[in-house]
């Protein structure tokens, strides 16, 4: 079993909830009380991310087991990173997988997805899920890019937040509403962190004298 030093919070949500623009909020919000901070992003291969994409529709077992050979094979570093860091503030997680595809699957395949997704990659600590209607969403994605992927599709993300919302009912999630200004939202994820996160230690003032 690996030891880990640090905390990883997955950051979750349907594609146009601000997902990026939290990350990159939030791990600057933690480096400024002190904590080394890793960023990471899913997929961390491309190709795998495509491919996982262009199948999830017809077949989103296909897309599933694509995301979790993604996840297999990017363990090392995410393990290394929480070594690395006090804190690893990644842009989804497996509960995406499960999410999208699994939502699509019938019960028995949806459990053994979620089976193969836990036994390939690390459960984050904690997971703040950026909550908000696709409608909304959708207008956020039309106005950054021209191109869709075809999960963007609005019955699809309407059926995914539903599946998000089932799955935030555990413990360890931290609900946020997408709609409101991203420095709020980071306060409140700081805030209700609470005991997740070890006080960073302190830092060793530099000496002044110079070795001679």
């Amino acid at each position: 079993m690996t030891k880990r030093r640090g905390r990883l919070i997955a950051v979750e949500g349907i594609d146009g909830a601000g997902k990026s623009t939290f990350v990159r909020a939030f791990a600057n919000g933690l480096r400024r009380r002190g904590y080394s901070v890793g960023v990471r992003r899913e997929p961390a291969d491309p190709l795998l991310g495509r491919l996982a994409q262009a199948s999830s529709v017809q077949d989103p077992w296909l897309g599933g087991v694509y995301f979790t050979l993604d996840r297999l094979l990017a363990r090392p570093e995410l393990e290394r990173d929480l070594r690395r860091h006090h804190v690893v503030v990644q842009d989804r997680s497996l509960y995406s997988t499960l999410a999208y595809q699994g939502s699509a699957l019938g019960a028995p395949a949806a459990r053994r997805l979620a089976q193969l997704q836990r036994s390939a990659t690390v459960l984050p600590d904690r997971v703040v899920l950026l909550d908000i209607d696709p409608t909304e969403a959708g207008r956020r994605v039309g106005l950054r890019s021209r191109t869709r992927s075809p999960l963007e599709r609005l019955a699809i993300q309407r059926r995914v937040r539903r599946a998000y919302r089932r799955l935030a009912r555990g413990p360890s999630w931290i609900v946020l509403d997408g709609r409101r200004p991203i420095a709020e939202g980071v306060s409140e994820a700081l805030r209700r962190l609470g005991g997740t996160l070890t006080r960073p230690p302190r830092r060793r003032g530099r000496s002044r004298r110079r070795r001679t």
